[in-house]
């Protein structure tokens, strides 16, 4: 379970997770999470799981938390998605930065996005069912959002007829985010 390193070392505080996928004639299998394992590989300890499930085309995020900030762990359970992490803290030397990966119901793939990034994902299969895995439990108060189409960032999301929500849709850009809303960066 300790999980590449992002591949392009674009953001390499981000961990894709190969899980073992089990096929056989009756559907598949696969062990998405055992505390021993990723505590052994410096994961933090999770506590809240949360399901999304949504159609072709909507986007979900760049969602992020401070001061209580959130790392996750995503699986696309069934179905594909575009899944983006956005460094968002400030000081860091890749602030700004955003790396995507494709994780699927059939790929097995997770993504390990740390406390600091924002994340947001993209359902490009007809449905996907998305669960996560947060670090602390989600706090309204804390809850910031980044523009999912921020021209500064250039997110190239895979369909350009993207569903939002309204307020993803009403989200400012990275840059207009009030200073005190962004994690700094841990020296």
């Amino acid at each position: 379970m300790p999980g590449n390193r992002d591949e392009g070392s674009r953001l390499p505080e981000l961990r894709v997770l190969e899980q073992d996928v089990h096929r056989d004639t009756r559907g598949t299998f696969a062990e998405l999470w055992r505390n021993d394992d990723a505590r052994a590989s410096g994961l933090p300890a999770f506590v809240q799981d949360n399901l999304a499930r949504s159609k072709r085309g909507v986007v979900r995020g760049l969602h992020f938390q401070n001061p209580r900030a959130q790392a996750k762990l995503v699986s696309a359970i069934e179905g594909e998605i575009y899944d983006v992490a956005v460094d968002v803290r400030a000081g860091s030397p890749t602030y700004g930065r955003w790396a995507a990966f494709t994780l699927s119901g059939s790929n097995g793939r997770q993504l390990y996005v740390p406390a600091g990034f924002a994340h947001g994902y993209q359902t490009v299969s007809e449905v996907s069912v998305v669960m996560y895995k947060c670090s602390d439990f989600y706090s309204p108060d804390d809850e910031r959002v980044v523009r999912w189409d921020d021209d500064d960032l250039a997110i190239s999301w895979p369909i350009r007829d993207a569903l939002v929500s309204a307020r993803d849709a009403a989200a400012p850009r990275l840059r207009d985010l009030l200073p005190e809303w962004l994690p700094r960066m841990e020296q």
